[in-house]
This record gives structure tokens, sequence and C-alpha cells, in this order.
């Protein structure tokens, strides 16, 4: 069964537009878990733009289902992750300046370094995902490096989708059983919303979870948090 995480980092950027704690980011986070979230990411970046390393460490203690961290494994970021020590880790390999994650790992030629992080993150019984581009090349690489899931970087797949269903998940399908047969979990991320997602659970149903946060938040605006997450695991679980 797959599983959603929700990606509260839009409620941080909220909060840091005007300072103070208006929404608590970990209130937030407890309620989303209370409307049915099989789990909570948080993307946290070296400028705190939106997530800050204080909110990880808050929020750990009180996550009771799966706390998910990502992002670029800098030095910073490997030592909060290593301190808090959440049930999974997604390295990212996006820049400090992007606006949102844009690409997924070269496994192949950043295989010795993501081997080593893995190593390390697993050493301390973190569960280890590298976020791919939708290759094939690059889950079997990954499952080289050490790494126990995939994530897919799902932005084409989400634009395409209007376009063409079948054309739009064609690559994912073909990595996401490159994956599977590596013995790799399976993850997938990055513009799935109500339109495109049972779509891409229904043409691969192994995926474990999905970690979703711009949509489902921007949805949260005009339904409410509780019928918005209420909708995802509805899409998530329709046959």
């Amino acid at each position: 069964m797959t599983r959603l995480s929700v990606n509260i980092n839009k409620i941080a950027t909220i909060r840091n537009a005007r300072g103070g704690n208006l929404p608590d980011v970990a209130l937030a986070a407890r309620r989303c878990e209370e409307f049915g979230a099989q789990g909570i990411t948080v993307h946290p970046r070296p400028d705190e733009r939106h997530i800050r390393y204080s909110d990880v460490r808050e929020i750990r203690p009180n996550i009771k289902t799966e706390f998910n961290i990502e992002g670029n494994p800098i030095d910073s970021f490997i030592d909060l992750v290593l301190e808090v020590v959440p049930d999974q880790v997604t390295l990212v390999p996006d820049a400090p300046d992007a606006i949102t994650s844009n690409a997924g790992w070269d496994t192949i030629k950043n295989r010795s370094f993501l081997t080593d992080i893995c190593k390390e993150f697993k050493s301390k019984g973190i569960r280890t995902s590298i976020f791919i581009d939708p290759d094939p090349f690059m889950a079997e690489g990954a499952a080289i490096c050490g790494a126990d899931r995939v994530e897919l970087y799902t932005a084409d797949y989400a634009r395409e989708y209007y376009l063409d269903p079948e054309i739009a998940i064609a690559r994912y399908f073909e990595t996401a059983k490159a994956a599977r047969s590596a013995g790799l979990g399976l993850n997938a991320g990055h513009d799935l919303n109500l339109d495109n997602l049972n779509y891409f659970i229904r043409t691969i149903p192994w995926t474990d979870e999905v970690s979703i946060g711009h949509a489902l938040i921007s949805d949260a605006l005009y339904l409410g948090l509780e019928k918005t997450i209420k909708a995802y695991l509805a899409e998530i679980n329709k046959k």
C-alpha cells in the first residue's frame, strides 16, 4: 500500500513571510498525522527560507508515523540528520539557490560520494533514498551505492500527464521496474496532485511512498487541511 507523506515546507514559507510562529509548523505536522497522513517530510535548506534546522529538531520527537528529511548532503545537513535520526533520509542534489528541486542524482558519476553517504546514514539505522530522474541506469546505480530506495523526480510526468498519460509515465514505469529488480524500494515526489496521482499509483502499484507538499498545501487553502489529506488518500487507494 502506498503511503502519503506530507511535505510541510510551504507551511514554513508562510510563517517565515511574516515572522513569529504563525502558522505553527510543529502543530501543522501533528495535525497532518491526525488527519491521516502516514508520514511527514521536511526539506531544510542552508538559507532556512522555509523549514529551519530548529524546526526539524522540534518536530522529530512528536512524529508518530514516519519522519523523512530530504536535502543535499552538505556537512551541516549530514550533522542534522545524524543528530535527529529520522526514519528516512532522501538525498537530493539541489543547489543552495534552487527555488525547488529540479533534477535527480547521476548515481554513476557520483557513486563514490553517494556510497559513503549511504553507508554513514545506514550505520545509524536510517533508511536512505536517492532522488533520481526517470532513468533505469540511475536506479541501478543507486542500488550499487547502497541505497534502500529511490525517489522518482516526477516533475516531467506531472507536466506531460495532461498531454498523454501513457507517454508521460512510460519512462517512470521502466525506471520503477529497474528499481524493483535491483531490490530497491520506490518513492515518488514533485508536482503530484489530485489530477495525476491516481494514474501514477495504478500504473506503478508497488510505489511505497509519495511525498507531496506544494499541491496539497495549495489545495488545503480551498478545501481545508483535513479534507485535502483525505482526498489525497482517496486518490491513492482508488482502484
